[in-house]
């Protein structure tokens, strides 16, 4: 769930302005400062979308209210709702949709469906999403009991670490005599590896874990995989790097942004696009997550995709620029095409003459 909600809100969350097929970024939208600099006078950006991004993650479903403009309907601020107090009803005779919380001291509040943005998951009915947890509350319960195990397998349980056998009887000053001569001669780590002589047939016997106590630990590191599996997430996100080598981990990297990332990024940014923009300005403005920075490969491999790009003309050395984060430079929308290239129409075109 860090891992995820982590990712998801550090992404860039520009917005959009439609230019016929293009597009430009703009900064002085209202919700272009909602989304990136302050949702509401308490939080900041990161710690408001991480925050709603686990609420999915854990309970199924985000809540964000609105705070409009009285006057001109525009949001203002974004505050978040408690998914365990949060959900969605339908009311009045024509049953359309509200979602009701409760406040903090206990009463009722309905709110109208277009001043809420509701991000759910995978649901069974297209508006509340499942609760991952409840849903894998099995595998989630054998890896708690194998924590608890382990728990009290340390703190409570009792393990012998050797045994001495003597052949007949020793009485109870005997028997303190030797355990206070071996504990003197041999316990602790410098006596460690001593030579131990022992008389009259006593033998010493060490005892090791058993091997069916200790297999809880292979038992702790599937569950880990198999919940990083329920969320989709690569085993080397979360520490488990056995099957992780140089050869794989960039594809790994990118299979967790393709697989795990992009479609809780869809979720954000349609439920943003469907409640901040109104139907007028859906025509030109959009909301979308600026992920190319977490699919960039080292810097040799991001140069030699960026000298294809601008050697057959799809890339001028502006877009380069602001792929790398740097200021455009005066000339640098011009795109360049190699000379020996030209359309097939016009070496028919010559041929026939």
């Amino acid at each position: 769930v860090r891992v995820i909600a982590a990712t998801v809100a550090s992404l860039p969350f520009p917005v959009y302005h439609r230019l016929g097929r293009g597009r430009e970024r703009v900064h002085d939208h209202q919700v272009y400062r909602l989304l990136n600099q302050q949702p509401n006078p308490e939080v900041t950006p990161m710690v408001f979308r991480e925050a709603v991004t686990a609420h999915v993650l854990t309970w199924g479903n985000g809540y964000i209210y609105i705070l409009r403009n009285r006057y001109t309907g525009a949001p203002e601020s974004l505050w978040l709702l408690l998914p365990d107090r949060t959900n969605p009803v339908r009311i009045g005779t024509d049953r359309r949709l509200a979602y009701r919380t409760q406040r903090p001291d206990g009463s009722e509040l309905y709110l109208p469906a277009q001043d809420v943005i509701h991000i759910a998951g995978l649901g069974y009915d297209g508006l509340v999403g499942y609760s991952p947890i409840r849903m894998a509350m099995e595998a989630i319960g054998a890896g708690l009991a194998a924590e608890e195990f382990a728990n009290r397998f340390y703190s409570q349980g009792t393990h012998i670490g050797g045994i001495v056998e003597i052949p007949g009887q020793l009485s109870e000053p005997a028997q303190d005599r030797l355990r206070e001569s071996i504990k003197e001669t041999h316990q602790g780590l410098g006596k460690s590896h001593l030579l131990m002589i022992l008389e009259e047939g006593v033998k010493y016997h060490k005892i090791g874990v058993p091997p069916n106590e200790a297999q809880f630990l292979e038992t702790r590191k599937f569950q880990a995989e198999e919940i990083a599996r329920l969320y989709r997430v690569p085993p080397h996100k979360i520490g488990l790097l056995e099957r992780s080598t140089f050869s794989n981990i960039e594809q790994q990297a990118i299979e967790f942004v393709t697989d795990t990332i992009l479609p809780w990024c869809r979720r954000w940014e349609q439920a943003v696009n469907m409640r901040l923009f109104d139907e007028q300005e859906r025509r030109d403005y959009y909301a979308e997550h600026l992920i190319e920075g977490i699919l960039r490969g080292d810097m040799k491999t991001r140069y030699d995709s960026y000298a294809i790009g601008r050697q057959w003309g799809w890339l001028s050395a502006n877009d380069v620029r602001e792929k790398e984060n740097l200021n455009p430079i005066e000339g640098g929308n011009i795109y360049m095409v190699p000379l020996n290239m030209v359309p097939a129409s016009q070496v028919n075109a010559a041929e026939d003459q």
